[in-house]
């Protein structure tokens, strides 16, 4: 770390279902003089905390707005349908779109999945949020499709979850303003994406020292001549007498 890093705060924004934990471990280790501020904010506020300079760098759900960001994809969740745990769905280990045909299929308004045909019918209302669409399935109202995290994040007893096995998933990445792209940054990008310590930072790294030219090997005598070699001393010198 420089001199003008010493006293710096470094802010972190995540999606709902995010989980940064082992990434903000790995950076406390490696970077102990500067603090990482987590800020939770709804997916589609993440894009919007960024270019207003309230982060420094966020996780986001895929597709976003990319202009002025750069991006780097992480992994994909796969989607599951949230049932009360008594539904039909619930006895199966997978579901396929068409098992939700005739259901009510509710589409929170911060949906973070992008559909080209939503399965199923459309419920009676659009919630603004996943945790209002949660509640209203649990009252039985309908059933509701998310990434894994999210049903996770907003866990019930009395509800359950099946993975659908032909439905869009959702992909999380990390972001920030490709015109703020601080040495704090390339050091938490080197951070997720398991950079070793050494390397973590990702920035220039000086140019090794050359080293020597590796002296080449004496060639070794040809076999076969029938002729040892003669040493110097007697190079020259006429022929014994019998």
């Amino acid at each position: 770390m420089t001199d003008g890093e010493t006293g710096k705060l470094f802010r972190l924004a995540y999606a709902p279902g995010v989980t940064p934990a082992k990434w903000v471990n790995v950076w406390t280790e490696r970077l102990p003089d500067v603090p990482i501020t987590l800020l939770a904010a709804p997916a589609a506020e993440v894009v919007r905390l960024l270019r207003d300079g309230g982060a420094d760098a966020g996780f986001v759900r895929l597709p976003v707005d990319r202009d002025g960001l750069s991006v780097i994809p992480l992994y994909v969740e796969t989607t599951v349908v949230v049932v009360p745990k008594d539904h039909a769905v619930a006895a199966a280990d997978e579901v396929s779109v068409a098992d939700l045909t005739d259901e009510d299929v509710f589409h929170p308004l911060d949906d973070t999945i992008e559909w080209t045909d939503r399965p199923g019918l459309p419920a009676f209302t659009r919630p603004a949020t996943t945790a209002e669409a949660i509640e209203l399935v649990a009252a039985g109202s309908g059933l509701l499709l998310v990434p894994q995290s999210l049903a996770r994040l907003h866990h019930r007893r009395d509800l359950t979850y099946r993975p659908v096995t032909d439905v869009p998933q959702s992909q999380v990445a990390l972001a920030w303003p490709t015109d703020a792209t601080t040495d704090l940054v390339e050091d938490f990008i080197g951070v997720v994406r398991g950079r070793t310590v050494n390397s973590s930072r990702g920035r220039a790294a000086a140019a090794p020292t050359e080293k020597p030219a590796p002296r080449q090997a004496r060639k070794p005598a040809q076999k076969g001549s029938g002729r040892k070699a003669v040493p110097a001393s007697r190079k020259g010198k006429g022929k014994r007498p019998r």
